[in-house]
């Protein structure tokens, strides 16, 4: 059916179809004007919520406060739903040709990360399957793509090897390597995650132990609280040392 035929005949009819037509648009075009209220409310809520977390954290700063915590925590919980429906919603493809906005330049991804390299050849990159002929590289598309590699638990085998001399008695074998802890199973760079996550991250102690258990590995709350111990012991030193000079750099003494 042509566009032409697509109208009725009658005046009466066609005038109905035309108002008809005329409130549908005005209803869509209500409702993109709501959307984008909606949308500008929101952006605004998410500044005033960077503002106000950024001054909580300020507060925060040389002194522990659970009451702040819970505060800061709900603050980034509001706001992380805010930037995820952002990011949700669906972008808008104009039906008439508008002046392309000038392209932001997007950061590079940073030069310190590994490269994994794949490549994507063709189902058939030996032969062309039109002719034939073989096939000759001509160049390549390049695009890179930030991906993340969960965190993942190793153990250190430590072997210590004898050595027994074939014309006396004497005996030889490597100290055995220093340990954060004595006789404790966790290696220095777990002990530092631990910490990171616990003070850094504001990640407690039981939630990382059933992060852990997810992985297989079942560590109890109680002794990682042993090893944050252990190990503020082993820090405190270096605090001492350095923290007065910290203090004084910040202007807090």
């Amino acid at each position: 059916m042509t566009t032409a035929n697509a109208y009725p005949d009658d005046l009466e009819a066609l005038k109905a179809l035309l108002l008809e037509r005329d409130a549908r648009i005005g209803h869509l075009e209500d409702v993109v004007e709501s959307h984008k209220a909606a949308t500008a409310t929101d952006k605004a809520e998410i500044e005033h919520l960077k503002l106000l977390i950024a001054k909580l954290r300020r507060m925060q700063f040389g002194r522990r406060s659970e009451k702040l915590d819970r505060q800061i925590e709900q603050l980034e919980l509001r706001l992380e739903e805010l930037e995820a429906d952002e990011g949700a919603a669906p972008i808008e493809i104009p039906r008439t040709p508008r002046t392309v906005p000038e392209q932001v330049q997007r950061k590079p991804l940073p030069d310190h990360l590994p490269r994994e390299i794949q490549i994507h050849w063709p189902e058939s990159r030996e032969t062309c399957t039109a002719c034939g002929a073989p096939m000759k590289q001509l160049g390549e598309d390049v695009a890179e793509q930030l991906e993340y590699v969960p965190a993942s638990f190793r153990v250190i085998r430590h072997v210590r090897p004898k050595l027994a001399c074939s014309c006396c008695d004497h005996i030889a074998q490597a100290a055995a390597p220093s340990r954060p802890i004595e006789r404790g199973m966790a290696g220095p760079g777990l002990l530092a995650h631990v910490l990171v996550a616990k003070f850094a991250d504001h990640l407690p102690l039981y939630r990382q132990s059933v992060i852990y258990a997810r992985e297989g590995v079942e560590l109890d709350r109680s002794l990682l609280a042993k090893w944050v111990g252990h190990t503020a012991a082993l820090l405190q030193p270096l605090v001492d040392w350095s923290g007065p000079t910290y203090l004084r750099t910040q202007g807090l003494s």
